[in-house]
């Protein structure tokens, strides 16, 4: 009997125990504030973003290091607006589109782009809010091999806005090859036959990045080229010339392949033309778009086009430099400064090196290469991962939209503004 009742008590004690760890555990209690900070990453990153982002803009030493930590994306806070029932006001609002013509000058004189997309949702909104203004017009081509939920979450947004829509046709669309050429093409032809007067039309794809200012990208054209097509290229290249001469296989960024349908070897060019080797961007006028889809030379220059490598580096600079040409700039060279591109062989020349990763030889920006980037005299940037790298797109889209800011003529509405802004070192601005 005496070891029963020694016994009872233990039992009691440890079934007590055993309790109190199963409460703990499904109930743990509260840390401390000083232990446990309700937001860390706000903590160790400082005023995130702003904070970071001017050091990496000033070059600070350990800015890069401490990116490594703080890259809390912005994509989930921007998806969320596209995948829940809101009407548009509400869905403009929250995501920070710019809903008046922020100068008399802007207001008069517009823009068409052509955007080719199929993939990191969330960076194709911050691309299309940073250029988007009410005067403007915006063609979206969205690649057939796109999910299903992408398309419709770009179709939302685009049925919220007059001046965007989709592309009437579209297709699977190659990295490099005839595709792509298409793609902008389709696009040309609905921005002729919309409502929308335009200027000039500006060619991008999902990984660019505007680094001036609508206000800004005005200006250049205005001031430096006046009616005239931007088109930076020069006569082919000797060890560019055996890859118009026959059909290549287009890849696309995902390694699928689909073969030219042109399997012959390439006679010479129709007409006589001289071909020219150049890059896929361009800013064309509006008189040159409709030169370019009825005049007979270029379409018999874009059916010798269908087999040949990276048609789109050879279409547009060569009619470019017909003197006939509406707004031709025949002796133009590379000038231009379209888009900011670090290439792999330009190291140690045009850069000091990627900072971020190179794909095909281009560099996938990283937040070290922001300085670089600012500094460029070019329009737009190209390329970035917001999966890979979300701070660099988000600090630059930060400084180009308190740059936009600064340079309006009209009252501000508060839902221009992102949130935090007080903390970015407003003298980047400038």
């Amino acid at each position: 009997m005496s070891q029963l009742r020694a016994t009872k008590p233990g039992l009691f004690v440890c079934t007590a125990i055993c309790i109190f760890i199963f409460l703990y555990i499904w109930n743990p209690a509260p840390e401390e504030p000083e232990e446990q900070p309700t937001y860390p990453a706000v903590v160790e990153c400082g005023f995130y973003p702003d904070e970071l982002c001017s050091a990496l803009f000033e070059g600070k030493g350990a800015a890069p290091q401490i990116a490594k930590f703080c890259k809390q994306p912005h994509g989930p806070e921007i998806l969320a607006h596209l995948r829940t029932p809101e009407n548009c006001s509400r869905i403009s609002q929250a995501l920070h589109f710019i809903t008046r013509p922020l100068s008399a000058e802007e207001g008069n004189f517009s823009l068409a782009y052509i955007i080719t997309i199929h993939k990191e949702l969330a960076m194709f909104v911050q691309l299309l809010r940073a250029i988007y203004v009410p005067q403007n017009v915006y063609c979206i081509h969205v690649d057939d091999k796109a999910p299903k939920k992408y398309k419709t979450a770009v179709q939302t947004l685009v049925n919220c806005f007059e001046n965007i829509f989709i592309s009437s046709k579209r297709g699977k669309v190659a990295y490099t090859g005839f595709t792509r050429l298409q793609a902008d093409i389709n696009c040309m032809k609905d921005l002729i036959h919309s409502k929308f007067q335009w200027n000039y039309v500006i060619n991008l794809c999902g990984q660019d990045f505007p680094i001036k200012s609508n206000k800004e990208i005005i200006f250049y054209l205005r001031s430096k080229w006046n009616d005239k097509n931007i088109t930076p290229g020069v006569i082919q290249p000797p060890n560019a010339k055996a890859q118009t001469r026959q059909s290549h296989p287009e890849f696309t960024a995902e390694g699928s392949i689909y073969v030219s349908p042109n399997k012959r070897f390439k006679h010479e060019p129709p007409h006589n033309l001289t071909i020219y080797f150049g890059s896929p961007y361009y800013v064309l006028t509006r008189k040159f778009v409709e030169f370019a889809l009825t005049d007979t030379r270029a379409q018999a220059m874009l059916q010798w086009s269908k087999g040949i490598h990276s048609p789109e580096r050879h279409y547009w600079v060569t009619l470019n430099r017909l003197k006939d040409a509406p707004g031709a700039t025949p002796t133009a060279g590379w000038k231009g400064n379209i888009h900011a591109t670090k290439w792999r062989h330009q190291e140690g020349g045009v850069h000091k090196g990627c900072k971020g990763h190179y794909v095909q030889d281009s560099c996938v920006y990283g937040p070290g290469d922001l300085p670089w980037i600012i500094e460029s005299p070019a329009l737009f940037a190209h390329k970035f991962d917001s999966l890979t790298d979300p701070l660099v797109v988000t600090c630059l889209e930060r400084r180009h939209r308190l740059k936009v800011l600064q340079q309006a003529e009209v009252p501000l509405e508060p839902h221009w503004h992102f949130q935090q802004e007080s903390h970015f070192n407003m003298k980047l601005n400038c």
